[in-house]
């Protein structure tokens, strides 16, 4: 990631919000503002989409659900890209939810990208080999 240091006039209130994130969180303050400027760019960029913690860092998702964008662009792409089909996939957003979906991974294919590449590394079989306590037991 490139950075550039830059001197910034942040209200009161903004930089106690800011501090309240650094002290549960452990962080450094120029980190957690750097991630809530990030998010508020690609929220202000793409609306529509959200950001929320998930098992492993905050993630985009699609404003008004739990569901990720990463989500939605892995059933598209098992649909072929076919809008109808992922219209019935996902029968309970609007229109406008899927549409917002497919924006942001338009915008942000990077991270959408390593998402799908986590997602599909990470197998039941891998996570039984690395964590073999979250195995099922057998009956």
């Amino acid at each position: 990631m490139n950075a550039r240091t830059v001197t910034l006039e942040i209200p009161d209130d903004v930089r106690d919000a800011i501090q309240e994130t650094v002290d549960r969180t452990g962080r450094d303050f120029t980190s957690v503002a750097g991630e809530m400027l990030s998010e508020a760019v690609k929220m202000q960029r793409v609306p529509g989409i959200v950001f929320a913690d998930g098992a492993s860092g905050r993630r985009a998702r699609v404003a008004g659900t739990g569901i990720e964008v990463f989500e939605v662009i892995r059933a598209y792409r098992s649909v072929n890209e076919d809008w109808a089909n992922l219209r019935e996939s996902y029968h309970w957003l609007s229109e406008g939810q899927l549409r917002a979906a497919l924006a942001y991974a338009r915008a942000f294919p990077g991270e959408i990208e390593q998402r799908l590449r986590d997602d599909e590394y990470w197998t039941p079989e891998r996570i039984w080999e690395q964590y073999p306590f979250t195995r099922p037991r057998p009956r």
